[in-house]
């Protein structure tokens, strides 16, 4: 008998939660594998999964998909062709764009490769590396949440070619905080090892190389600019037909984040708007952090 606290699994957009938790799972054979290798440890994660599903082992397409994982699991080790088995299954079994679009369907997919990186508590530069080719290739994610952001990360800890153990904290405590990070219940201890967010820099949080389009579109400034007051930062907004507003709300499309401060500000130290920004975007805003020297580009761009 299915316990009380599972009905809803099945009484409320039943095939949403299916392909949610197969997008998932998809991810997460993708992400333990991302460097080319899956340590048992990873396998951790993909228990994770099978332990919050396999309740529903009486419904399809669990039926099928659970006894495949749990069968994968029996000797602690995934290999090659049990990931591809579980891989097909998730291809097949996901109903995909009947209920949700190609944009949803893949950053789901990407926060389940969050969660396959992450299962053995490590983010490798092999792993980040592979991540940041992955990343490069669904380009058609930008403005959406967590890509944007991560890709801005990914950016700016791989300029110089190279990861330190100070950029392998920082993508571990983001990656975290942007997938909500459920599956794998850490312990107190690793969460208190969580680098201080004060590390994280301006360029790690506005999207990078931005589309920027100003008729009809809603624009607001946070922070300090040397280059112009707020009012001429106004006036170049509509003057190309965009609206420009003091604050932060869902119809925002773009917040421009000032140059001017402090570059090593965590971004929840930006100030009330950054914070609220961020939020709307974790609620599924589409509106996007702008630095504002690619709004200066955008606005040279579109002089004449």
């Amino acid at each position: 008998m299915l316990h009380p606290d599972h009905e809803p699994y099945f009484k409320y957009t039943k095939r949403q939660r299916v392909d949610l938790a197969i997008h998932t799972l998809e991810g997460i054979l993708k992400g333990i594998a991302i460097d080319g290798q899956i340590q048992s440890p990873e396998c951790r994660e993909l228990s994770n999964w099978y332990n919050e599903h396999r309740h529903l082992i009486a419904y399809h397409p669990f039926s099928e998909l659970v006894p495949v994982v749990q069968s994968a699991l029996a000797d602690g080790v995934l290999n090659t062709e049990e990931r591809a088995d579980l891989l097909w299954l998730c291809k097949n079994m996901s109903v995909g764009s009947i209920f949700y679009d190609e944009i949803t369907n893949d950053i789901q997919v990407l926060h389940g490769i969050l969660h396959g990186i992450l299962a053995d508590d490590v983010v490798t530069e092999e792993e980040t590396k592979a991540l940041s080719e992955w990343i490069d290739t669904n380009s058609h994610l930008k403005g959406t949440y967590p890509f944007d952001e991560i890709d801005s990360l990914l950016t700016m800890v791989l300029q110089d070619g190279k990861l330190d153990d100070k950029e392998k904290s920082l993508l571990k405590d983001f990656f975290e905080d942007f997938v909500s990070y459920s599956n794998a219940k850490r312990s107190e201890q690793a969460k208190s090892e969580k680098v201080n967010k004060k590390e994280m820099r301006l360029t790690g949080i506005c999207a990078v190389c931005p589309v920027i389009e100003f008729p009809n579109h809603v624009f607001c400034f946070t922070g300090a600019s040397r280059r112009a007051t707020r009012h001429d930062i106004a006036y170049q907004v509509e003057s190309r037909r965009g609206v420009f507003t003091n604050t932060v709300t869902k119809n925002l499309d773009y917040l421009v984040i000032g140059a001017a401060g402090n570059p090593c500000w965590a971004y929840g130290c930006y100030g009330r708007k950054v914070e609220q920004a961020i939020k709307y975007r974790r609620e599924g805003s589409k509106l996007i952090l702008v630095h504002e020297n690619d709004f200066w580009d955008a606005i040279e761009d579109t002089k004449g």
